[in-house]
């Protein structure tokens, strides 16, 4: 199993933080689209590694045009030497149209066309057939020499698309290369919705799951002491409260009959109540969204709950990573 590390703390460090991973011997680093733009840390991170791969995850698609990632992502795989994974989200439709002030609609199917737009463009790029892509979001039809790079000597990067319901799964499955979990799931939503869509999405493809990329990211609560895990227990619960408050993400609640936990959550963000939202996360829940294990059943509990799903994965720890605590737990999933 490949074992990553996500980042997203400020711009300096993220990018010293890939060269850590890589001297710590992660297989990735993840870049988010937060505060800071993931295409310009990955670029300055590729400059100084050689083998750890970098991906975003996720890069805002919907914020962008299919020819901007196509052109960014194109030369990060040149940058890089053949190591940039293009990780794509939809974000929700608040931050679209609000934020990027971008439009929203149909987001599943959207997604769909834009990344298909996106291998158009490649495509042109490396076999020289002329631009012609007409789709009902998207229009790509002029490509002249002087905008074409030609063939990419490394290759068209992996396309991961991330996602929770069930449509934009399938089509995850059906036209990307792998799929990025989002943080919030369970092992039964994983299992009984999550899988169930990409393998619906790799038959419409006419493939199935062998040899598509899924990667975890899940929470986990540990710490060499008690007191380090119950910080990270009650950091979990606020940052599980969070996406429990998203509306989008409810159907991992109502799986588990936790739809009104929901609903309070989500009244209680309106009203700015943060902290107290954290505490409405108990222990059994925690537990179904988080590994909870002491430092050496981590890894032992990790593969019990995702080994035969994960090709990938990203721990999640809520508070500081000390390599005394997650160097033993790396090894041990690489191995596995």
């Amino acid at each position: 199993m490949k074992v990553d590390t996500g980042l997203g703390i400020t711009f300096d460090a993220d990018v010293d933080g890939v060269e850590a991973a890589e001297a710590s011997g992660y297989d990735a680093a993840w870049l988010p689209e937060t505060n800071h733009d993931p295409l310009l840390m990955a670029a300055a991170a590729g400059r100084t590694t050689e083998r750890i791969q970098i991906g975003t995850s996720i890069l805002v698609a919907f914020a962008r045009s299919p020819m901007t990632t196509a052109v960014a992502a194109n030369d990060l795989q040149l940058y890089t030497r053949g190591r940039f994974l293009l990780g794509l989200g939809s974000q929700i439709s608040a931050h679209i149209t609000r934020r990027f002030s971008m439009p929203w609609s149909d987001p599943a199917k959207r997604m769909r066309e834009y990344i298909a737009a996106v291998r158009a463009i490649w495509r042109t790029w490396e076999t020289g057939e002329p631009l012609d892509f007409q789709g009902d979001y998207y229009s790509h039809t002029l490509m002249t020499p002087m905008f074409d790079p030609g063939p990419n000597r490394h290759g068209n990067p992996p396309i991961l698309l991330a996602g929770v319901g069930p449509q934009m799964t399938r089509v995850a499955g059906e036209i990307a290369d792998g799929f990025l979990a989002h943080a919030f799931t369970t092992p039964r939503y994983f299992r009984e919705v999550t899988v169930t869509g990409l393998a619906e999405g790799r038959k419409v493809a006419g493939q199935t799951l062998d040899g598509f990329e899924i990667s975890g990211f899940p929470f986990v609560v540990t710490g060499a002491t008690e007191e380090a895990m119950a910080r990270t227990a009650k950091a979990c619960r606020k940052q599980l409260a969070f996406y429990a408050s998203t509306p989008a993400y409810r159907g991992v609640l109502e799986l588990h009959g936790w739809g009104d936990l929901g609903v309070e959550l989500t009244a209680l963000s309106k009203q700015g109540e943060w902290d107290t939202m954290g505490t409405l996360i108990d222990d059994e829940v925690l537990g179904e969204f988080a590994i909870v294990a002491e430092p050496d059943r981590v890894a032992d509990v990790l593969l019990e709950r995702y080994g035969d799903l994960f090709t990938r994965l990203t721990p999640y720890p809520l508070g500081p990573s000390a390599p005394e605590v997650w160097e033993p737990i790396i090894r041990k999933l690489q191995s596995a």
